[in-house]
């Protein structure tokens, strides 16, 4: 399903894209969507996603998110909280211009014969995923990408991104404050030092939440946790370099600062492999490994 498809259906259209020939979207397993993981090897996340097989099936899907026929990065999706777990892409530098368009959802997500409520152009919500409604009004929470549209490639790149399937509900002070921060030192980072033997930039990201006990409209997850690790090779130096970042989705508080660690260093209350199988170093930090080299980048402390 090309995501210029995508958008807040009424029934009836729904019910004609569930009968029309599209390119698949959800896919299973997740390895069916190459090219924005590492070495083609999933993160381990604990009860989730276990040596590259969903343990859920039901519950967690896999979408290679499309816009204009060509896949442009690949999330995992959680059914039961409304939420992606994560979202990986590969950077592969940055070109000015920053589209806003509108919001999209994914309907292969949905079964519109297994929720009657579900009724014509009234449809508000959708029975396995975000809508724009659960926004509205949103005073606190803002809709919070995984893969920010700033780190995207192209303009199609950017307006792939632009999906709720690749959002989550994070706390205003908090996404517009300490996590555009930190997307601005790890920009700067793949920007500068992530290229590889060809010169070309090129570095892998994966980000994600950790699910927590509120519900945005009684109906989504506000995670507890944020957390994003990047990994790519510095020709530079010969090597490879990476690093892990997270923070409390919290409000303006000592508790939403961003925490940069080790690939090896638990995050919250959860153990991650972010890039199995790789090269990337899993105990020293990116900074440890460029700290020698004089740099702008605006990192936390």
């Amino acid at each position: 399903m090309s995501m210029k498809t995508w958008c807040l259906l009424s029934l009836p259209v729904l019910l004609l894209l569930s009968i029309a020939p599209t390119e698949a979207e959800v896919v299973q397993p997740m390895s069916d969507c190459k090219g924005f993981l590492l070495d083609e090897n999933t993160p381990q996340i604990p009860g989730i996603l276990v040596d590259g097989e969903i343990q859920d099936q039901n519950r967690y899907k896999a979408i290679c998110q499309t816009y204009n026929d060509e896949r442009r990065f690949v999330t995992l999706y959680d059914t039961t909280n409304r939420i992606p777990v994560f979202s990986a892409y590969k950077y592969k530098g940055e070109n000015k211009g920053t589209p806003r368009p509108s919001w999209k959802i994914e309907p292969q997500l949905e079964d519109p014969n297994g929720d009657k409520n579900m009724q014509g152009s009234e449809l508000d919500h959708y029975e396995h995923q975000a809508s724009n409604k659960d926004y509205d009004d949103e005073k606190d929470y803002d809709r919070g990408h995984l893969f920010p549209r700033s780190f995207a490639y192209s303009e199609d790149d950017k307006i792939s991104t632009f999906t709720l399937t690749n959002i989550v509900p994070q706390a205003k002070n908090f996404n517009q404050v300490s996590w555009v921060n930190m997307e601005k030192c790890l920009r700067c980072i793949l920007l500068r030092f992530c290229k590889n033997s060809n010169n070309i930039p090129e570095g892998y990201v994966v980000t994600g939440a950790q699910p927590g006990t509120g519900k945005l409209k009684e109906r989504v997850n506000i995670p507890s946790v944020l957390w994003s690790a990047f990994c790519c090779y510095n020709n530079g130096r010969n090597r490879w370099i990476a690093n892990s970042f997270w923070g409390n989705n919290v409000q303006a508080s000592p508790d939403n600062k961003i925490h940069t660690s080790p690939l090896q260093d638990p995050i919250g209350n959860q153990q991650y492999e972010f890039f199995p199988g790789s090269q990337c170093p899993v105990d020293t930090t990116a900074d440890q490994t460029i700290r020698q080299i004089k740099h702008n980048c605006p990192c936390p402390p």
